[in-house]
């Protein structure tokens, strides 16, 4: 039988689950990599069974709680990142604070060589537009926070070359969903860092800004029949 890499490693996530599943069930707490499958597991699970992604994260983080892991576990275990099939295509899920901790203050002061973090630095995003989306499509549409929001699903009708380039304005991890034949106005952003982009739905797959890629990408997503509603953004202000 041949597999895919991805094939492999869904495999072997079952094969940690299993594992993971007999020490729990024989009172053993677990550690990173055995709570790390359950968690994992419990999310593509719920995604093959026609949860949404919201749904999935949510079923996720029910899996464990402090009591069934190791001290300190939570503490580290602040995010899984899992890729998923749902019913409209491969995801990739992130859970952030997948282990509810009851005191986390008080967990953490307890853990010798614990870094005992200050209050968080407040984040400003720049040059922030908004976009007017509509979804023409019968089924709610999902887009997550670091999706380049210019290859978002083909039945979402905005303005794709305002988009290019952005991404969502929410955290690591949130999603925006779309209803149904209807239409919301969400905030964008550029994508940061090198500003390479690879994957999605293959419309750049390489760097943003080289020379002409703008209007190569436009002219895939018009081949490919991606909707496009042209110039209907607005600054929003720029910090």
């Amino acid at each position: 039988m041949r597999l895919t890499p991805a094939e492999h490693d869904r495999l072997q996530l079952y094969l940690a689950t299993l594992l993971a599943r007999e020490r729990r069930a024989r009172g053993v707490r677990l550690n990173v990599p055995e709570a790390t499958a359950l968690i994992a597991h419990a999310a593509c699970e719920a995604a093959r069974d026609g949860a949404r992604l919201a749904d999935a994260v949510a079923a996720a983080r029910r899996v464990l709680t402090a009591d069934d892991v190791l001290p300190g576990v939570p503490q580290i275990l602040t995010e899984i990142q899992v890729e998923a099939v749902f019913d409209d295509g491969t995801k990739l899920i992130v859970i952030t604070n997948p282990i509810p901790d009851p005191d986390p203050a008080a967990t953490v002061q307890a853990i010798p060589g614990a870094v005992l973090p200050g209050e968080p630095a407040a984040v400003t995003l720049p040059d922030l537009i908004q976009v007017e989306v509509t979804n023409t499509g019968p089924v709610a549409i999902t887009v997550t926070s670091h999706f380049h929001f210019f290859e978002a699903n083909r039945a979402l009708a905005f303005d794709r070359s305002a988009a290019y380039g952005r991404r969502l304005a929410l955290a690591v991890g949130e999603v925006a969903v779309f209803p149904p034949q209807s239409a919301r106005t969400v905030s964008l952003t550029p994508i940061g860092g090198d500003r390479i982009v690879i994957g999605f739905a293959g419309l750049v797959d390489g760097p943003l800004d080289a020379p002409g890629q703008l209007q190569a990408a436009l002219q895939r997503a018009h081949v490919a029949g991606y909707l496009d509603t042209g110039s209907t953004t607005a600054q929003e202000g720029t910090p």
